[in-house]
């Protein structure tokens, strides 16, 4: 727990909607490229720690935020928790940060929100504006399609009319199994990363939200079409990284994305789960920098 522990001290803040928002800055510090990372639900920020040392060492600047309602950022009872306002959130570090030019490296969740920010960079650029240009996308596992999103049943019932009781009564048990179940039968975190998991979904008492927060898989549905137009259209290089066994996003999302996606770009990793920045760090760092070593320019 020492480098989890040490991951929050040396973390900054900022402060979005008038909430405390905590965040991960890393990278080389010379002049070059800046690489904008979005975790995924339920997690945070942290989940970029096993390939966090690959991506400091390509990347000028590394910017990992927690999203407002998870990890270590405030998590308020009264908010309206969306895709939109995530966006806003990660579009206003970058400002604050004097960064006009970065790329994007994203999960789960992550992706839609990555999908959001490529529907306004479209919006920009049609528009003449340059303060903010994403120069890549790389995507890991995520349901950048809702008709092949298959939502677990306890995602099910967490949007359902039993959201709130089931968010709070919630137990650490219930939640390690359900984030367990996946990961790849071979690459299950073991019993400290369930720990983290479930202190990462608890802290400021963050499961009280999770009704609120899974309400991104109804705003897929209704904001299909921009979302999935954002990707058919984009203009800038887009890979798409999947762990295949991932009972949510795995073969099935690379199936429909290779019907959807001109000329897409996919790398399958065949033994890995729904986290492949944990499950197989070390592959999905290569398939990360390689696409950046040869379709980045």
């Amino acid at each position: 727990m020492e480098e989890f522990a040490s991951w929050r001290a040396t973390g900054r803040r900022f402060t979005h909607r008038g909430h405390q928002i905590f965040w991960q800055d890393g990278g080389a510090r010379a002049d070059g490229d800046t690489l904008l990372c979005i975790h995924g639900f339920p997690t945070a920020s942290w989940d970029w720690h096993a390939i966090w040392p690959g991506l400091c060492a390509r990347f000028a600047r590394v910017l990992a935020p927690d999203m407002v309602g998870f990890g270590w950022s405030a998590k308020p009872r009264h908010y309206d928790y969306t895709i939109a306002d995530q966006a806003d959130l990660h579009e206003q570090l970058l400002r604050e940060q004097g960064i006009a030019r970065f790329h994007i490296l994203a999960h789960d969740y992550g992706d839609t929100v990555a999908q959001e920010l490529l529907a306004r960079a479209a919006e920009r650029a049609r528009a003449g504006d340059e303060s903010l240009v994403i120069e890549s996308v790389c995507l890991l596992n995520g349901g950048l399609f809702p008709e092949a999103h298959r939502a677990r049943l306890i995602q099910r019932l967490l949007a359902g009319p039993l959201g709130p009781l089931l968010g709070v009564l919630g137990t650490e048990r219930t939640f390690s199994h359900s984030l367990a179940a996946v990961f790849g039968p071979d690459t299950k975190p073991d019993a400290e990363a369930r720990r983290q998991f479930w202190i990462l979904w608890c802290s400021k008492h963050g499961k009280r939200n999770g009704h609120k927060l899974i309400r991104y898989m109804a705003e897929r549905r209704k904001h299909r079409e921009r979302w999935v137009g954002a990707l058919r259209e984009a203009t800038v290089p887009v890979r798409f990284i999947d762990g295949l066994l991932d009972p949510v996003s795995g073969a099935h999302m690379v199936r429909r994305y290779r019907e959807l996606i001109p000329e897409p770009d996919v790398v399958e990793l065949p033994k890995v789960g729904h986290y492949p920045q944990l499950e197989a760090p070390e592959a999905t760092l290569a398939a990360f920098l390689e696409f950046h070593g040869t379709r980045v320019r």
